[in-house]
């Protein structure tokens, strides 16, 4: 089945592909599965209750973006630390040391460029690497092959990009004035610097429609990633698209499905940015049936139905970008 036949599938098609994903996946990583939730987020159920200190979220922009995307509009930088100048993030990040963390994710909003401004951190993230030993995930936007160079010889451990495959997506959401050939590009620039990356899909950026996500997966394939997140839009409250119905489940199931069927042998995750209620409890059960190697805040469902199919399961405190690291300490 491909793409074109995954996107228009029914409900029976939906699931003949779902057990091919899982199939496929249980080839090249038998029965584990893990389960994540970083520090941003309090998350607390019968099977496990995170850390509030050991993998936070920073913004060194503080809670401005130049693009005010219209899913967004920068209220999820509220959610971050702020650290606006390189002395003030070695600071943050030793004191959050301090307090037990083990690593942080480095965000902020984008320039108007599409680019988050890390080139201005590139030493204050190589003093931290070194000084602290932190695992360090960056999360970089649209990048140049200097900044690249640079961020990889700080010594950060992953990169996280947004990957767009619409054209129209592009400029009607990010509100930029780039095309998909721009995200691809930064996708080579990443692979050719070397640095782990952990490209993120969207589905449903579209005013909650399927438009470029295959497409977007298609991008990704070109360049072997260390893993593949795939998160799905929900509406925030106080921005244009808060009313906005978010993508149903199944088409986030579809999506799931084809990132593992396209790269069988890469880890999937179901990242921590979807809806909420029975939305999630359904997504989450579709995830576990594709054969997903991780889900950031599982529900108390899914982990009992992951259970249920015999899967071996483990829970974090970090990112779940580090699946790819888990997973192979969890082999050896």
């Amino acid at each position: 089945m491909n793409c074109e036949e995954l996107l228009r599938a029914d409900k029976k098609g939906l699931q003949v592909a779902i057990e091919r994903a899982r199939m496929a996946n249980l080839k090249h990583f038998g029965r584990k599965i893990r389960f994540y939730a970083p520090s941003f987020l309090y998350y607390k159920t019968a099977h496990y209750c995170s850390s509030p200190t050991a993998f936070p979220s920073i913004s060194i922009t503080g809670a401005t973006c130049s693009l005010k995307c219209k899913h967004c509009s920068g209220i999820v930088l509220n959610t971050m630390y702020s650290a606006l100048t390189p002395k003030k993030l070695v600071n943050l990040c030793r004191n959050l040391m301090d307090k037990g963390a083990v690593g942080c994710l480095i965000s902020g909003g984008c320039m108007p460029d599409g680019s988050v401004p890390l080139d201005r951190f590139v030493d204050a993230l190589t003093e931290i690497k070194h000084k602290t030993g932190l695992t360090l995930v960056v999360h970089t936007g649209i990048i140049r092959k200097d900044v690249a160079e640079q961020l990889k010889n700080s010594g950060i451990d992953a990169a996280l990009i947004d990957v767009i495959g619409s054209d129209e997506t592009i400029k009607e959401i990010y509100n930029l004035n780039l095309t998909v050939a721009d995200y691809e590009k930064s996708l080579r620039t990443l692979y050719e610097a070397k640095i782990p990356t952990i490209p993120h899909v969207l589905v449903g950026l579209h005013y909650g429609k399927l438009k470029g996500e295959f497409h977007a997966l298609k991008m990704i394939s070109n360049y072997p990633p260390s893993a593949i997140i795939v998160i799905a839009f929900m509406p925030i409250r106080g921005t244009p698209m808060e009313k906005i119905p978010p993508p149903t489940s199944d088409e986030i199931g579809k999506v799931l499905a084809a990132a593992k069927l396209m790269a069988p042998s890469t880890p999937v995750v179901l990242g921590c940015m979807r809806p909420k209620g029975t939305h999630r409890k359904q997504t989450d059960a579709l995830a576990v049936r594709a054969g997903v190697n991780a889900i950031a805040f599982p529900t108390d469902e899914a982990v009992k139905l992951a259970e249920s199919l015999g899967y071996d399961i483990s829970f974090s405190s970090q990112c779940c970008s580090q699946i790819y690291v888990d997973l192979k300490n969890w082999k050896s």
